[in-house]
C-alpha cells in the first residue's frame, strides 16, 4: 500500500514543512486503534509505536486517498502518484552525481524533491471527494513556479544560445538530468487529465511543466561545467547509405 501523507511516502530530511498529511493507514484505524480488517486487540500503552511498512490492505489491488477513497492501483490518481515518485528518485539518483561534482544547484535539487513530495500530497486529495479542510492542507501554489522560472533565467543566462537539437549527453551529471526530464515529462502527461478533470490543482501541472524546462537548463549547464560536449542531432541521409 502506498502511503501518501506528510507530503508523500514519507519526508525527506531537510523538508521542513512538507510533511502535511496523516497517512491513510492511520487514518483507517478504529477508536481502539485497530486498523481495518485487523481484530487483534491493540496495547493501549501510550508508548509511540512506528507502524509497519506493510500493511496488507492493498494486497487486493486498492489503495487509498488522502480523502479516505478507496480506488484501484491503476487508477489516474495513483498513476500521477507512482509518477511523480519515479521522478523523486530518478532526481536523487541525479544528485549522487551533482554533489560529486560539486554543483551549485544541489540545494535547489533537494528543494524540489521537497516539493515533489507536496504535489503528492495534492494529488492524493482528489477534490470531486475532499472537504474543504483536506485542500486547506494540501493546496499546492504558484510560489514554486515562479521560482523555477527565475533559476532557469539565472543559468539560462550563462549558456551559450542553442541552435540545434542536442541528444542526452554532456556526462554523467548531464545525461542523469536529461533523464528526470523525461520522466518529469511522463508526470507531466499524468497530472494533465487530473487537471482537466478538476480532480487537482492546475499549478501542479504548471510545476511539472516548469520543472522539465529547468532540469533541461541544469543539464546544460552541468555539461559545460564539467567541460563535457553536448552531442548534436544530426538528420539520417538516405541517400548516404551504400
Amino acid at each position: 500500500m502506498a502511503l501518501w501523507g506528510f507530503g508523500g511516502r514519507l519526508a525527506l530530511p531537510g523538508c521542513l514543512g512538507a510533511g502535511r498529511l496523516l497517512y491513510p493507514r492511520l487514518q483507517s484505524r478504529g477508536p481502539q486503534g485497530v486498523e481495518d480488517g485487523d481484530s487483534r486487540p491493540q496495547s493501549s500503552s501510550k508508548t509511540l509505536k512506528i507502524p509497519k511498512i506493510y500493511t496488507k490492505t492493498g494486497d487486493k489491488g486498492f489503495s487509498s486517498t488522502f480523502t479516505g477513497e478507496r480506488r484501484p492501483k491503476d487508477n489516474q490518481v495513483f498513476e500521477a502518484l507512482g509518477t511523480t515518485d519515479e521522478l523523486s528518485s530518478a532526481i536523487g539518483f541525479a544528485m549522487e552525481f551533482i554533489t560529486e561534482k560539486g554543483h551549485p544547484f544541489a540545494e535547489e535539487l533537494q528543494k524540489i524533491q521537497c516539493l515533489l513530495q507536496d504535489i503528492g500530497s495534492a494529488l492524493a486529495t482528489p477534490q470531486s471527494s475532499a472537504r474543504e479542510a483536506h485542500l486547506k492542507h494540501t493546496a499546492f501554489k504558484a510560489g514554486p513556479i515562479l521560482e523555477l522560472e527565475q533559476w532557469i533565467d539565472k543559468y539560462s543566462s550563462q549558456l551559450p544560445p542553442l541552435t540545434t537539437f542536442i541528444l542526452p549527453s554532456g556526462g554523467k551529471s548531464s545525461s542523469a538530468l536529461h533523464f528526470c526530464r523525461a520522466v518529469c515529462r511522463r508526470a507531466e502527461r499524468r497530472v494533465v487529465p487530473l487537471v482537466q478533470m478538476g480532480e487537482t490543482d492546475t499549478n501542479v501541472a504548471k510545476f511539472l511543466n516548469r520543472l522539465s524546462d529547468y532540469l533541461f537548463t541544469v543539464a546544460r549547464y552541468a555539461a559545460m561545467k564539467e567541460g563535457n560536449q553536448e552531442k548534436i542531432y544530426k538528420k539520417n541521409d538516405p541517400s548516404g547509405q551504400a
